[in-house]
């Protein structure tokens, strides 16, 4: 008898301790954007609103975890597959959370005063690192969010631009980035320190891979240095916008953002009254993306007390497949869509509190990705 008890004791603790490749999406919590926002260089409004962002919880785990979850609900379980791109390890999974959220950050403030008539203007700023994939020439040299500007002295503006600048060189050559490093603190802030150069030996592509389709770069590259990539880009606003969203990392927030700003900037409510949740991502043309954890983000609004739900067209049946009558969930693909649905609920057309002008002649604002 003690020797089964003892087998079932060293059972329990070897499941403790020994981590599978899963994560468990639990609900988190909904939060009224409007307090987290400031804006300077507009006039804004405070019409008391209630528009809520929701997050979830993303927990590594263990064994014993994951079993025991499984009979717990509602949670859903994700493969590190699932979170991250082949070849990039999971540690990476924070830094791009809050690169994701700051993209998210400065596409809601561009889409906000795109749709009350501004029109921000864009400059390129260089290749922004998304990953870096484990081992590769970049491994523990580059980082996520860094910024590539130059490849062997010559000015890079783009992704692609980084790829073509690459592309011919050969494997075992030594390539000079010129790089702004980026420190991205435990809150999830990021910012950038002065240009430096950074010395890699370029690699052999992995079997298998496939071209870059960037424009004029044909077949694939000669040349690997192991990043993901993004474009990064600087926009001119009107205004400097802040949302603080302290430990919150991924781009779901972006609708709730977006709303959230409009309603500070127009002259009457855009919400009639209703106490409006959102998820979803946003770009900077206001186009609206789907995102993870529908089910879990449900019940974290209705425990908000959120009696309306936007959520992206594809991710209706989800939530709705959890939600309680008193919860109106409604899909959306765009930001025009988002608004037309809250007029028809009651609330306002935006209109904003100045009148946009032209911003080659005024306006400060600046943000990077």
């Amino acid at each position: 008898m003690l020797a089964a008890l003892a087998v079932v004791i060293l059972a329990v603790v070897g499941l403790q301790s020994w981590t599978v490749p899963y994560y468990a999406l639990t609900p988190g919590q909904a939060s009224a954007v409007g307090p987290l926002v400031s804006v300077s260089g507009l006039p804004s409004r405070d019409h008391h609103d209630r528009i809520l962002l929701t997050d979830v919880y993303l927990s590594s785990l263990t064994a014993w975890q994951w079993l025991i979850l499984h009979f717990q609900h509602p949670v859903e379980f994700v493969s590190a597959n699932q979170l991250l791109e082949p070849g990039i390890p999971s540690d990476e999974i924070g830094p791009q959370g809050f690169l994701q959220m700051s993209d998210s950050k400065e596409a809601a403030a561009v889409a906000a005063l795109r749709a009350l008539g501004w029109r921000p203007v864009a400059t390129p700023t260089g290749a922004v690192v998304t990953g870096v994939i484990a081992p590769s020439p970049a491994r523990h040299h580059l980082h996520v969010a860094d910024r590539v500007v130059a490849v062997d002295g010559r000015p890079v503006v783009s992704a692609c631009g980084l790829v073509a600048a690459v592309h011919d060189v050969r494997p075992g050559s030594i390539v000079r980035l010129g790089v702004d490093p980026a420190r991205i603190d435990a809150q999830g802030r990021i910012t950038y320190g002065s240009e430096r150069t950074v010395s890699l030996r370029a690699g052999t592509p992995p079997a298998g891979s496939l071209p870059s389709g960037c424009p004029g770069v044909s077949g694939p590259d000669h040349a690997w240095l192991g990043v993901a990539l993004e474009d990064g880009v600087a926009f001119r606003l009107p205004a400097t916008v802040n949302v603080d969203t302290n430990y919150i990392g991924g781009p779901s927030a972006g609708l709730a953002m977006t709303l959230a700003l409009i309603d500070q900037l127009s002259r009457t409510s855009i919400t009639g009254g209703h106490v409006v949740a959102a998820t979803g991502t946003i770009d900077t043309a206001g186009q609206v993306g789907d995102v993870g954890g529908v089910a879990e983000k449900t019940i974290a609004v209705e425990r908000a007390g959120a009696t309306v739900f936007l959520v992206p067209q594809v991710e209706v049946a989800t939530a709705r497949s959890v939600a309680s009558p008193s919860l109106r969930v409604i899909g959306v693909t765009s930001l025009r869509q988002a608004l037309d649905a809250l007029h028809r609920l009651g609330g306002a057309r935006p209109v904003p509190l100045s009148v946009p002008h032209p911003l080659g002649s005024t306006g400060t604002g600046t943000r990077s990705s």
